[in-house]
């Protein structure tokens, strides 16, 4: 799919589109029954879906935290949803050596929110000619995010994209500041919102990430009503034995509701503006 920017806007009500998946690929099963669920409700209620999946967990906060299956056998299980599916995948990388290698596989990379000051990877990211999804950095105003869209841009790459995924607010949990949603959309790009990972309570004393699941569904209505053009979720069939991030993901059978109350709103947010 070479121009993933207008195959997100293509839904004929004018609906939010969806980045979601696992946190990391655990399998060849588990990815493509997660796709083919949510690729089922997405069709029905008019969104563009893409499929989500990291092929590697390079920030862990223990050693001996999951990774990943290994690089080539999740890319390759990455490459099987999209060549089944027929929709856009996409991944994280970390490094600038692997941005070539992902976007064998990929539509869309995906810059880590730790990750995206580093000029070299989004560089490296961009002259793929891939879309770069950049997450906002915990530690970062909206406003400084204009500063990795340009370097983006810069490469002759107009394919980009910004992700909120909350601000550090003390030491042990995040808050989203959703005046950054219509601030980020100044850069005329497409502004997701990264509701699972925005409930994470990072920096447990057990070194296990926590998370607050039960307010999945406040966090994407708001973001919806104040204008986010996407929605990232992450999803699991049983998000007690996911093998990462586990503590803040939606259960694949709660999907359905969230996004059938999601396109409501939008219906009505797009009437009002309208108006």
């Amino acid at each position: 799919m070479d121009n993933i920017i207008e195959y997100l806007k293509s839904s004929p009500s004018g609906n939010f589109f969806l980045l979601a998946g696992p946190c990391v690929i655990e399998g060849e099963a588990m990815a493509l029954d997660i796709a083919g669920h949510v690729l089922s409700i997405a069709r029905a209620l008019g969104i563009p879906y893409v499929f989500k999946g990291s092929y590697r967990k390079a920030n862990r906060s223990r050693i001996d935290s999951f990774t990943g299956i290994g690089d080539r056998e999740a890319l390759e299980i990455l490459r099987k949803v999209r060549e089944t599916f027929h929709i856009p995948v996409v991944t994280d990388i970390h490094t600038a050596e692997e941005a070539e290698m992902a976007a064998e596989y990929v539509d869309i990379l995906q810059i880590p929110a730790f990750l995206c000051r580093q000029t070299d990877l989004l560089v490296a990211a961009a002259r793929t000619g891939k879309m770069v999804n950049i997450k906002k950095g915990q530690f970062l105003s909206p406003e400084a995010m204009r500063h990795a869209v340009q370097k983006v841009r810069d490469t002759g790459n107009p394919q980009v994209a910004v992700t909120e995924r909350g601000t550090t607010f003390g030491y042990q949990d995040l808050i989203v500041d959703y005046r950054g949603i219509p601030e980020m959309r100044r850069n005329g790009c497409p502004v997701i919102l990264d509701v699972t990972h925005s409930l994470q309570q990072p920096n447990q004393t057990t070194g296990v990430t926590g998370g607050r699941p039960e307010m999945i569904e406040t966090i994407a209505r708001a973001g919806i009503a104040v204008g986010a053009d996407g929605i990232f979720i992450e999803t699991h069939r049983d998000p007690s034995v996911a093998k990462s991030d586990g503590a803040n993901m939606l259960p694949l059978d709660k999907m359905e509701t969230l996004l059938s109350h999601l396109t409501a709103i939008r219906a009505t947010v797009s009437s009002l503006a309208s108006d």
